[in-house]
């Protein structure tokens, strides 16, 4: 859930609030739901690739496509002024019936207004199809 930072009184975005919108309510517009979580400048790296905000856009679009529910659990998790970090794991019932589970790494920086500015994220596939190996990162 957002939280906020007693000593500056902003509140920021995490995780979980961030995937629940953009993934699991189809019925919330792609980018309002962005907008909700993403600053402007925002960019991200999945595995290596660096994507800018329109690049996350179109892979969250897929996602949206071939993704029917699922959950976010986060294990660990930080936060350090503009700095986040956790380890989560992302599980996934796809519109096929086939399920998918990642353990996802993130590094990541908040804007000065509480929403991601900037997230770095290796993936590890610990359930699911070969083909679904690069969700992390399809479009």
């Amino acid at each position: 859930m957002p939280r906020t930072d007693t000593r500056t009184g902003t509140t920021s975005t995490d995780i979980v609030a961030a995937l629940t919108d953009l993934l699991f309510t189809p019925d919330l517009d792609l980018h309002e739901a962005a907008d909700r979580h993403f600053a402007p400048d925002y960019r991200q790296r999945t595995d290596g690739r660096w994507d800018d905000r329109d690049e996350f856009l179109a892979h969250i679009a897929h996602l949206r496509a071939v993704v029917a529910d699922g959950a976010v659990e986060v294990h660990d998790e930080l936060v350090d002024g503009s700095r986040y970090a956790d380890r989560h794991t992302v599980r996934v019932t796809k519109k096929d019936g086939s399920h998918v589970c990642t353990e996802v790494y993130l590094f990541g920086e908040f804007a000065p207004d509480g929403r991601f500015r900037r997230i770095e994220e290796v993936t590890l596939m610990l359930e699911g199809a070969e083909a679904d190996r690069n969700l992390g990162s399809a479009r």
